[in-house]
């Protein structure tokens, strides 16, 4: 008999569509292979609810919650705030969800939990997640993926009040809370060395029981070799950036180059202008109005991103605020695409700036950058950013670190040294 996983996860891990939701999947898929999962999620989107057969074809039980709508989840997160505590727990609070958890718990159902994300975490800490009759906790692991409260307290520098109070509460509450859910589990991940290194200096407590699981990229899905029919139109040199549109850092990002970079690669190339197609859902209203700018175009949803990368002349990730690995970038990479990002967006890519692709900081970098791509003067780059990828972000690799954490069978654990 196969020994038994609990998986908690603050989203439907299916389909893996967007940055958290591919790490859950390929963590939540790989680790089925060796044991028999119990995986409990929220959704926020009711349309996922009709990918629960997939994740039942690879799980031996689910139980999946609704968040509500976005309203109901705010309000919730306001009618469970205590002091001291972020508005995050109270959003991915689910009643329903604690009460299975406790009862696995109570009937000494697992062998051991893993979690994702700290909004999960209070699902098995404190007096209503211990065993009954004496029983140990399982062994916890807990996948923090990047230093969340880093990004709350990015959004309140220069935000104006009240935004940048709360913004600076809910860092320095969820820090706190990031603090004490790592000393309370018997390892806690990051999603890169950087990002587990940078925790190391704010939670110095836990230090010696940190670790790290690099995001990889599925490369057989993301290979240059599939064809892909062309999206642009004939003759067009397109720029690319794909994610989530209603996704702070991204709408940030593609404004600040819609607005300073375009202008100048517009101006550089009077004769063969450059096009910036922004492409992924729920565009927010602040991206579709970049639509009337010259060369700018904004897709909305699409049915698969891959045929909008394969035939951009360049990807670009100029994002101002970033945590852990952007996988955004490795796709690119992986479809053989000359990419620039910025410094924040190159953070935790196991590539070499420079040769296997373009690290830009700032409008004239960026843009100057991007001219040399368009004008063929890095022919190799694409390559390059491929076999970049296969050597350091191979799903299949990655997770081996994740297997000596979670064996399959009862095991000392021994966190990874310092680097």
């Amino acid at each position: 008999m196969r020994p038994r996983l609990l998986f908690l996860c603050h989203r439907i891990p299916y389909p893996p569509d967007k940055g958290d939701k591919i790490r859950a999947w390929h963590m939540l898929s790989h680790l089925a292979r060796r044991w028999s999962v119990d995986l409990g999620c929220l959704v926020d989107d009711p349309a996922d609810l009709a990918h629960l057969p997939a994740l039942r074809a690879v799980c031996a039980e689910v139980e999946c919650r609704p968040t509500g709508a976005r309203a109901s989840a705010a309000a919730r997160a306001l009618l469970r705030l205590r002091p001291g505590l972020p508005l995050t727990l109270g959003w991915f609070h689910a009643p329903a969800l604690q009460d299975w958890v406790a009862a696995g718990l109570a009937a000494g159902r697992y062998d051991a939990i893993l979690v994702y994300s700290s909004a999960m975490a209070p699902y098995v800490m404190g007096p209503h997640a211990a065993g009954r009759g004496g029983r140990a906790m399982p062994r916890r692991i807990l996948d923090l993926v990047d230093v969340d409260s880093a990004k709350w307290a990015a959004y309140a520098v220069g935000a104006a009040p009240p935004m940048r109070q709360v913004w600076a509460r809910e860092a320095r509450t969820l820090l706190a809370f990031e603090r004490r859910a790592a000393a309370a589990f018997d390892c806690t991940l990051l999603v890169s060395r950087e990002e587990r290194d940078h925790f190391a200096t704010l939670a110095p407590e836990s230090a010696a029981r940190l670790d790290w699981v690099d995001n990889g990229v599925d490369l057989a899905r993301f290979d240059p070799s599939l064809h892909h029919e062309n999206p642009y139109r004939s003759g067009a040199r397109p720029i690319v950036f794909t994610g989530t549109m209603d996704y702070r850092p991204n709408v940030e990002a593609v404004s600040w180059f819609a607005q300073e970079v375009m202008p100048m690669l517009r101006t550089a190339a009077p004769d063969h202008q450059p096009e910036f197609h922004i492409v992924g859902a729920n565009p927010a209203q602040a991206v579709r109005a970049l639509a009337t700018l010259p060369g700018v175009y904004v897709t909305g949803p699409v049915p698969d991103t891959r045929p909008y990368i394969a035939h951009a002349a360049a990807a670009v990730a100029p994002l101002h605020i970033a945590r852990g690995i952007q996988n955004k970038v490795l796709e690119a990479m992986a479809l053989a695409r000359p990419v620039v990002a910025s410094p924040q967006a190159f953070e935790g890519v196991r590539a070499n700036a420079g040769q296997d692709l373009l690290v830009a900081d700032g409008r004239l970098a960026t843009a100057t950058a991007l001219s040399e791509v368009l004008r063929g003067l890095h022919p190799d780059l694409g390559a390059r950013a491929r076999a970049a990828v296969v050597r350091g972000h191979d799903w299949s690799a990655t997770l081996r670190r994740l297997d000596r954490l979670l064996p399959g069978e009862p095991a000392a654990y021994a966190p990874q040294a310092a680097e």
